[in-house]
């Protein structure tokens, strides 16, 4: 009966991970692309599959907006202190909303390598 129970009470405590191990987990992608901060607190990524959303002054925010890289020699100036550069970042995304969920870190480039990449839109 005691065996009975140890089996049965082992089986139920399987059973209840199993839920646990399926669960989706947010995978990192590296995305690379223009990377636009136009004014204060808005930012995104233009890259091959289209811009996608960083932050929106009053309104979401990605997090990990600290992992953003910068490189002052490799950035254009539009707006004041704002403007665009080229960068890869590493993230998780939210595909149907076209957000950044999560910025994990990234790499600024030189403006060269997005302006020379064909599959990017042009500044």
């Amino acid at each position: 009966m005691i065996r009975v129970m140890k089996r049965s009470l082992l089986m139920l405590a399987i059973i209840s991970f199993i839920p646990v191990i399926a669960l989706p987990v947010k995978a990192t992608e590296t995305r690379c692309g223009w990377l636009h901060n136009p004014t204060p607190a808005n930012w995104y990524l233009r890259d091959t599959n289209g811009t996608w959303v960083i932050s929106r002054q009053g309104g979401y925010q990605a997090e990990g907006m600290d992992n953003i890289p910068s490189d002052e020699k490799e950035y254009v100036r539009t707006n004041g202190y704002y403007g665009y550069g080229c960068a890869c970042l590493d993230v998780a995304t939210d595909s149907n909303r076209m957000r950044i969920i999560t910025i994990q870190g990234g790499e600024a480039l030189p403006l060269s390598t997005c302006r020379e990449d064909p599959n990017l839109p042009k500044e």
